[in-house]
């Protein structure tokens, strides 16, 4: 009886959500499989993702799988009607420069979209191929290894399988529940696993399987966004020069000592007050400012500084020591921030750096302390010196290779090229919080500030017998903090040596340390050998060292390139890496992967020789993207002018009518605040008639915005520039990017310049199309249209001009007779909607931005007696207007 009782429900579930894929045409993923191998920290993923067209005709389907920031693709192939696509690693193109100076439209050159339409025969499937590789990064002790399940649908059969193989014994393994929020700390730790987690350990060894059912998948989530898979571990370690791995002609050497006393510190914190930092920004990075205080260890040195159009300094002219006092009145400074004005970034370097370049060259500084400036800000340069190379050019200056700055970026509205070589250029590094991040988790939660908050090594410098090695990556370091790992590759120039001599210089607290030894190179060779080897991981292990540095040796590449200092340099540093990524075969910022793009014949079949090929680039947040399109299952819709189109499913008819509103005017579309939560209002602008034109004006929605109450108060707004998420956490998403985000019960997905679907619980779905204009004639504004794809979680009571008819049948007759002398009798009905009549017309409407036709019956004079009660009873005295209809109490 239990068993025959999960059956039922199993199959309840599996009915309860089988619009998933039982009434789309988008092709359905049959397999997703995901392996990574992870051979001393270095990972290696292969995802095979099969997907089957179940229709008849050709279809287009999409595959999308997001990988680490850090990682390079190193390969992307389609299989597709049979017939195998294998994609290519080029250069990319230089672009000739646009503008008057860097500044004058900041770019980052690793942004982009990678965008591609499949279109899969029908009754056939497609299989895509997507490896990638990435440098695990020791951060507070432990490397953490992510996986990205997002399918965006539910999976027949989902498997995930991570390996890792180490020289050293592991340690510290832990699973973490799946991570969909948005902050990036260690608060989930300790909790358990994923459901149908498997873990499987040994001493250097150990494998991790995750494969939920179709079932156990739904139960996670219903649209197939299942989150973050994060493993974290570490590696037990000795005392002494580190491990050095020898494999092939190439050697790495990951050097992380533990149990040395602390350095103590002289740090700057430069916080950004501009306005901009209003509300959440500023509230979370006083909390974050606050732990932070808690932190400091005596002996440290400190001081604030403040900015927006005017700097302030907590304690001129001097960093003070960490004491009771000192901390007590650094919070009340931090208390009294008051985000006003623009962001002079300039001065606020100046000041920061005289601050501290002066408090070193006194008597009293401590000769082995660590110093670093932390500036944070969420805005480009907007006052002072606003152009990013003067900006690095005072940095410079003014840091004169004293100490080290370390920047951080808030929200979207960053120039984050500026601050990563801000912080390149002086030793530091540059960490991100996204708009829709926590800024006080990231600032304060094990994430930032406590990387660099204990500093064990200073003026770190790692030789090597200097006629046995070649092309050694990074060996320079100006801090080592605790938790963290410093590795350097290599290449051997004498592989049949006996040894190679390795020497550590550094400076702890009041002290030097000098680390030598002979490594004994075919010893190394062997021990490698055996455990990269002595499991059956095939080529990838075999070459896993050389990797490695080709890995390294391009990150470094890149860093270069922006700490160049002529065009000479930089066109080297470029070069370089761009030979590295195509020897190495790696999509990089300064390469594209092109692949051919299948074409399906009017037969079903593949075109033998297909004519397009198709640039896949490397985008910020790691996105490989083929997006799909397909009709959707429209039940209301408004577009245009605006037109409203009406399916009436249950009575196989298509209505459609105009509203002729003013400029400003605020119209309720959906109205189901009191049941489902939902309220949908749409904003009115207006634009000139084109010539010829019967109108004296058209009027076009300018903003959308979705309201929502349950489970949480969250809105969201659209315009053809952005969209606004406001859950909770508050993001900005341009509608020029591919995106998709999720905040709660809310996800968002974006197709660059196209459309925003807007998700509510999985059961109902807003699309708006984007129509924007590139050289705009005077009668064209930028505009949106408004379509409910899926109404399944709208009550019955839903209401609005378009919610009115969810559920509504409606009856068609013939018109009377004085109506049929009046208008010819094929194209004149009367439309029986629940009690009332409706003289309509047949009309022809163009919707999903003219791709699309339907037939339908018009109302006119702005759909009286179609709609309930009067136009103006639809009007709204705000965007987050959720009085229910017929209009009364404002209840936002």
């Amino acid at each position: 009886r239990q068993m025959r009782q999960s059956s039922c429900n199993a199959l309840a579930l599996c009915k309860k959500h089988s619009n998933i894929w039982g009434r789309s045409s988008k092709p359905h993923i049959q397999e997703l499989s995901i392996k990574t191998t992870i051979i001393s920290r270095y990972a290696f993923t292969a995802v095979s993702c099969a997907m089957l067209n179940r229709h008849s005709a050709a279809a287009q389907g999409v595959f999308q799988f997001q990988i680490p920031a850090a990682a390079y693709v190193s390969n992307f192939t389609m299989i597709v009607g049979g017939r195998v696509f294998q994609s290519e690693v080029r250069p990319k193109e230089k672009k000739v420069k646009q503008g008057k100076g860097e500044n004058s439209k900041p770019k980052n050159k690793e942004s982009g979209d990678t965008r591609m339409a499949v279109s899969i025969p029908g009754r056939n499937r497609a299989v895509f191929l997507l490896t990638y590789e990435e440098l695990l990064q020791r951060r507070l002790g432990r490397y953490e290894h992510v996986t990205s399940l997002r399918p965006l649908q539910l999976v027949s059969r989902l498997s995930l399988e991570v390996t890792v193989v180490d020289h050293s014994p592991i340690t510290h393994l832990e699973v973490l529940p799946l991570r969909n929020g948005k902050s990036t700390s260690a608060s989930s730790a300790g909790s358990n696993p994923p459901i149908t987690t498997a873990i499987k350990q040994e001493k250097n060894f150990c494998k991790i399987t995750f494969s939920p059912n179709i079932v156990q998948q739904a139960k996670i989530t219903t649209n197939g966004n299942l989150g973050d898979f994060v493993i974290r571990y570490d590696v037990e370690r000795e005392m002494g020069i580190g491990d050095i791995q020898v494999l092939n002609g190439h050697f790495v050497h990951y050097f992380a000592p533990k149990d040395l006393p602390v350095v103590p510190k002289n740090v700057v914190f430069v916080i950004d007050t501009s306005a901009s930092m209003l509300g959440t920004k500023i509230r979370q990075t006083k909390d974050a400012l606050f732990t932070i205080l808690r932190d400091l260890r005596p002996g440290d040195n400190f001081n604030f500084v403040s900015f927006s159009n005017r700097i302030k300094v907590w304690q001129p002219n001097r960093l003070v020591p960490v004491t009771p006092l000192n901390i007590r009145d650094a919070k009340k400074f931090i208390y009294t921030l008051t985000p006003t004005g623009g962001t002079n970034i300039d001065d606020a370097i100046q000041t920061s750096s005289t601050l501290l370049r002066d408090y070193l060259s006194s008597a009293d500084v401590s000769q082995n302390s660590v110093s670093l400036i932390i500036f944070l800000t969420d805005g480009r340069p907007t006052v002072g010196e606003i152009q990013s190379p003067a900006i690095l050019g005072n940095t410079r200056s003014a840091v004169q290779e004293k100490f080290c700055i370390f920047t951080i970026g808030i929200g979207n509205d960053v120039d984050y090229r500026l601050l990563e070589r801000m912080a390149l250029e002086n030793c530091g590094m540059m960490r991100r919080i996204h708009e829709e991040a926590d800024a006080s988790a990231m600032l304060k939660g094990c994430v930032f500030y406590d990387e660099i908050g204990t500093p064990l090594l200073s003026d770190i410098r790692i030789n090597y017998t200097e006629d046995s090695v070649q092309y050694v990556t990074q060996h320079l370091f100006t801090n080592y903090f605790n938790g963290s790992e410093i590795i350097i590759a290599g290449k051997l120039t004498n592989q049949s040596a006996e040894s190679l001599h390795v020497q550590v210089t550094a400076s702890n607290n009041d002290k030097s340390i000098i680390l030598e030894t002979d490594v004994p190179l075919r010893q190394r060779q062997m021990e490698t050998e055996k455990h990269a080897l002595g499991v059956t991981l095939g080529l990838i292990a075999e070459d896993f060292v050389e990797r490695v540095w080709g890995f390294l040796s391009i990150k470094e590449g890149l860093r270069s390139r922006l700490r160049s200092q002529t065009s000479r340099e930089r066109e080297s540093h470029i070069q370089q890496a761009t030979n590295l990524s195509l020897a190495y075969h790696f999509l990089t910022p300064l390469t594209n992967l092109v692949v051919e793009k299948p074409e399906v014949l009017a037969d079903g079949t593949i075109a033998p020789a297909p004519t397009l090929t198709v640039v896949i680039t490397q985008t910020v947040r790691g996105v490989i993207s083929v997006p799909f399109s397909y009709p959707l299952t429209n039940s209301a819709s408004a577009d245009g002018d605006p037109h409203f189109v009406v399916e009436f499913p249950l009575s196989k008819l298509t209505v459609c009518f105009n509203i002729n509103g003013e400029p400003g005017h605020i119209l309720r579309l959906v109205s189901d605040h009191k049941y489902s939560g939902v309220t949908v209002n749409g904003k009115l602008i207006g634009a000139p008639a084109p010539p010829g034109s019967h109108k004296q004006q058209r009027t076009y929605f300018s903003t959308i915005t979705i309201v929502t109450d349950q489970p949480k108060r969250a809105y969201i707004e659209v315009t053809p520039k952005k969209v606004i998420l406001d859950g909770h956490d508050r993001m900005v998403l341009p509608c020029d990017s591919t995106v998709a985000v999720e905040s709660g019960a809310l996800s968002v997905a974006i197709v660059a310049k196209s459309n925003v679907t807007v998700t509510i619980g999985g059961t109902i779905s807003f699309v708006i199309l984007v129509h924007q204009y590139k050289n705009p004639a005077p009668y064209q504004r930028d505009h949106l249209g408004f379509y409910i794809s899926n109404s399944k979680g709208l009550s019955h009571n839903c209401h609005g001009l378009l919610g009115q008819f969810l559920y509504e049948e409606v009856g068609l007759a013939e018109p009377p007779a004085n109506i049929s002398a009046q208008a010819d009798i094929k194209a004149a009905r009367v439309l029986k909607v629940k009690d009332r009549s409706v003289p309509v017309i047949q009309k022809t409407r163009r919707i999903y931005s003219g791709t699309q036709s339907v037939d339908c019956w018009f109302a006119k004079n702005n759909a009286a007696k179609l709609i309930d009660g009067q136009y103006e009873d639809y009007l709204m005295s705000h965007m987050f207007d959720t009085g229910d209809w017929p209009h009364g109490t404002n209840s936002a």
